[in-house]
């Protein structure tokens, strides 16, 4: 075994959604740098084209390419139109922080739709074609938010668990031919999702100190975990939730006791 490789994405390629910006941005930064040629994605076609001509500045291998993975159809094409996928990494959610009995019919929908729909759409576009070739990768981003939750985010916190199960059963009815699915739960990252908590001066310290790092995370820190997932480093790794939180669900309570 050629352990100094073990890491390396050399002739694979690699599609990114939402890699117009934060986590996705980096994400696709990082598997360009270990050897994969990426596909960068996003619904924002300017934010995907800077991400694509940054890595190739680089002199790295990457392009950009429209996708809305709220347009079902598109979604279903993407998965054979893009040609041969060896990794998906999908990262695009949003979150309507309200408690419960004030929500409205149309913001349910609306997380819902993005967070768990389009998730359950691109498996099944990319997870289809990956298990006819015998190979491939999916890594879908939950959140802490799957197992630990607090007052105005529920919506978010169910859709993320739910992910979860659905990247679960992905893995174990895809391991068979071939295919590893993995799940990447953050903590709190400093991205445009995040821009409301961090705008808050109270509320961004609260939840630095919640983590036992004392701090948020960036959004390349995840940069590691994504690679990993996606390389030979993780061969028999899927159905797993790989945490990358600082510490946050670690950590009981609010209150350190003396001595």
């Amino acid at each position: 075994m050629d352990y100094t490789r073990l890491f390396r994405l050399d002739g694979r390629r690699a599609v990114v959604i939402g890699a117009g910006s934060g986590i996705g941005r980096e994400a696709a930064m990082a598997l360009a740098t270990h050897g994969a040629d990426v596909l960068c994605a996003d619904r924002d076609l300017d934010a995907a084209i800077a991400t694509a001509s940054g890595i190739g500045l680089a002199g790295l291998r990457a392009t950009a390419h429209h996708l809305d993975v709220l347009d079902r159809a598109a979604v279903r094409a993407a998965g054979t139109e893009l040609g041969a996928v060896d990794v998906l990494v999908f990262t695009a959610a949003t979150n309507v922080r309200k408690r419960l009995l004030a929500y409205a019919d149309d913001e349910f929908d609306r997380v819902v739709d993005l967070n768990l729909r389009a998730s359950f759409d691109l498996i099944r576009a990319f997870g289809g074609p990956m298990a006819e070739r015998g190979r491939g990768s999916i890594i879908g981003f939950s959140s802490i938010r799957a197992v630990t939750v607090e007052p105005g985010q529920g919506v978010y916190a169910a859709t993320k668990a739910g992910l979860v199960q659905l990247l679960r059963t992905a893995a174990a009815e895809l391991g068979p031919r071939g295919v590893r699915v993995n799940a990447i739960a953050p903590g709190v990252v400093e991205t445009p999702l995040t821009a409301q908590i961090q705008a808050d001066p109270e509320w961004h310290g609260a939840y630095a100190a919640k983590s036992a790092l004392g701090r948020w995370a960036q959004p390349e820190e995840l940069a590691g975990a994504v690679v990993y997932l996606a390389s030979d480093a993780a061969s028999f790794v899927t159905g797993s939730v790989l945490t990358v939180d600082g510490g946050w669900t670690a950590v009981d309570g609010r209150y350190e006791p003396p001595g």
